[in-house]
């Protein structure tokens, strides 16, 4: 059972990202506002069923995004590009789509908790903040974020496709598989390709 915050009684943000894995596309994040008193009777089956993005099916996150997104006190997805990610590396331009998202939450979180373990302070003063490693399995508001940074990062690689159908975006969502790694040897970058990631499978 996912826990509904880390400190009662403040307004909590979670947070989570995707896209740090794959070869192309930019990296997604999402900030989640969560209060479980906003949720009846008529919730509990969304709320049993919410969880990390990755223990979900793709049909079960995207029945949920609609629903945490009118539940949730407060809520924003933000990304940073390929051109970042190449320029200050995954980790920090991970790091910055999470303070992007929180930027866009229309209320300003007292507490913030991050899944993962590393973490930059976010505003000046620093909201205090903690990581949580396998957050997104733990608390409902990570969780919740998990699955909007996912749905949305999907929705982008599949109009992505669209452009560059050869890669299997549609499938891989950008990920290093085999058939992304022949598409890369038989047509070469793309735009969207991560020039700091190493791009070429050794034979």
């Amino acid at each position: 059972m996912l826990l509904p915050y880390m400190i009662k009684g403040v307004l909590e943000a979670g947070c989570d990202e995707a896209g740090r894995g794959p070869l192309a596309g930019s990296v997604f994040a999402a900030a989640v506002v969560w209060d479980t008193a906003r949720c009846g009777d008529d919730d509990l089956p969304m709320l049993a069923l919410l969880n990390d993005s990755k223990q979900l099916t793709e049909a079960h996150r995207y029945a949920l995004r609609p629903w945490i997104e009118s539940k949730a006190v407060a809520w924003a997805v933000a990304e940073t590009t390929v051109e970042e990610i190449d320029t200050i590396n995954i980790l920090n331009a991970a790091i910055l789509a999470m303070h992007r998202a929180l930027d866009g939450l229309s209320v300003r979180p007292g507490h913030i908790i991050v899944d993962g373990n590393r973490w930059q302070p976010y505003s000046y003063p620093a909201v205090p903040a903690d990581t949580v490693v396998k957050g997104d399995g733990k608390y409902m508001s990570i969780a919740a974020a998990s699955i909007l940074a996912k749905t949305y990062r999907d929705d982008y690689m599949l109009r992505l496709h669209n452009d560059y159908p050869a890669y299997g975006w549609n499938k891989n969502k950008g990920y290093p598989t085999q058939a992304h790694y022949e598409a890369l040897r038989l047509h070469g970058l793309t735009p969207f390709h991560r020039r700091s990631f190493k791009l070429y499978k050794q034979q």
